[in-house]
């Protein structure tokens, strides 16, 4: 199941490339393997995943400790300050990073044999209450304070949306963040990523610049 899973979203992304007139390599496929098993991350790393997601640090932790694998490792949930520094060490990259105090205690923690961290931060498009990320206004600040802290590499901007009633309102959600990124780049020319796409919207997030798709039910089957 899992290896029919995996051909069916790399068949869905080559297409919905070609449609956007997009390169295919362009796009991460990650696992969101949370509450998955050492066995099916291997498993799907064999069908060709080669980025795995992680939202709990301890869970991550004995994960990464017990599969020698190449992978990428990337942590996509609510960052405690108090793990700052296991998530500094454990990954490749973070992509909820919504405060200057996380990011400076990520940036101190990275031990700098691995090289910078690379981030992406989190914005909270629809202005949620119950929403981690930063308000749109609040980007361009927020990324030059970033700009001194050299332990850690920021990418791009990364949004988990409500969900919408229709394609074209997906769309839109997603094409305002692809404008938004492009509108930074002159001053951060850095900013390559944009991690935006889950199970249920990742052929609308192709069509409008996602670089990064963040893929679990799609890749593992619904959680039990």
């Amino acid at each position: 199941m899992l290896t029919e899973n995996i051909k069916l979203i790399k068949n869905d992304i080559s297409q919905a490339c070609i449609s956007a007139c997009r390169n295919s390599e362009e796009i991460i496929l990650m696992g969101a393997s949370k509450s998955q098993t050492v066995q099916q991350i291997e498993q799907a790393y064999e069908n060709g995943i080669f980025h795995f997601g992680e939202n709990y640090v301890q869970e991550a932790e004995a994960k990464i400790t017990k599969i020698e694998k190449d992978i990428v490792w990337h942590f996509i949930g609510s960052i405690q300050t108090k793990k700052t520094k296991k998530i500094a060490h454990l990954f490749n990259w973070v992509h909820t990073v919504d405060s200057l105090k996380i990011a400076e205690k990520l940036n101190a923690a990275r031990p700098s044999s691995k090289g910078p961290l690379n981030i992406c931060v989190q914005v909270n498009i629809d202005d949620e209450e119950t929403k981690s990320g930063i308000l749109k206004e609040e980007i361009d600040d927020f990324l030059t304070n970033l700009i001194p802290l050299k332990n850690i590499k920021t990418r791009g901007l990364m949004i988990i949306p409500k969900p919408r009633h229709t394609a074209k309102e997906q769309s839109e959600v997603f094409s305002d963040l692809k404008l938004k990124l492009d509108s930074l780049k002159s001053k951060f020319p850095g900013l390559d990523t944009l991690s935006m796409g889950m199970s249920s919207d990742y052929l609308v997030a192709i069509q409008e610049g996602a670089t990064i798709l963040r893929i679990g039910t799609g890749i593992f089957g619904a959680r039990k």
